[in-house]
């Protein structure tokens, strides 16, 4: 499927510019629960590689499971930057590489599990992305994901459609139907757990399907 390059450079461009402060919205978002949040998802993961899709600024470093190899992209070359800085600080070894999730520079079958971190709210074609996670997960791999999306009721999901073409301009979509293009990609929904802000916020854990 061809990519809108047009939207990806768009895209690029507002997460360069973001990656300047980042981390400090999105701590003043997430507060300190999100370390639970973090924790969640990288106990979840299985099998020794892995892939990590949006990895930012790369917060999610201090929770990556010991023994595994993670490789981490981000469409922002602003991002990988920060990244690069936090993984020397850290000592964290990750294979930091940038690219676009809607087309994957990796072959069939590559990694145990993928996992991704309030990152489909932010790629031009969720579907497109999500069904690039399902061709390079292993068969009998899992990707596990932590995104916020469109709340389920009619008056506050109408509230989302309404103000989100002004928040986009800015940051991440807020009305994206999540679990819906998780199944339009293909992919077999295992788990789904509520976190946090009225179901916005959810865990999934999810397979290829047949």
């Amino acid at each position: 499927m061809a990519v809108n390059e047009k939207k990806v450079a768009k895209t690029r461009t507002k997460w360069d510019r973001n990656a300047r402060c980042y981390d400090w919205m999105t701590g003043l978002m997430e507060g300190k629960k999100s370390r639970a949040w973090y924790a969640k998802v990288w106990s979840s993961v299985e099998g020794p590689h892995v892939l990590e899709v949006g990895v930012g600024t790369g917060r999610s470093f201090p929770y990556y499971p010991q023994g595994t190899a993670v490789t981490a992209i981000d469409l922002s070359s602003g991002m990988l930057a920060k990244a690069k800085k936090r993984a020397r600080e850290l000592g964290v070894g990750v294979d930091l590489k940038q690219m676009d999730v809607q087309k994957l520079d990796f072959p069939d079958n590559s990694f145990d599990t993928v996992v991704a971190m309030c990152t489909f709210c932010s790629v031009p074609d969720p579907v497109q992305g999500l069904k690039e996670l399902r061709r390079v997960v292993k068969p009998d791999g899992r990707i596990v994901l932590l995104e916020h999306m469109r709340h389920d009721g009619k008056i506050l999901g109408a509230l989302m459609d309404l103000i989100n073409p002004v928040v986009q301009m800015l940051g991440p979509a807020i009305n994206r139907r999540t679990l819906e293009n998780i199944r339009k990609a293909g992919l077999e929904i295992e788990t789904v757990e509520n976190l946090a802000m009225g179901g916005i916020l959810k865990f999934i854990i999810a397979r290829p399907g047949e």
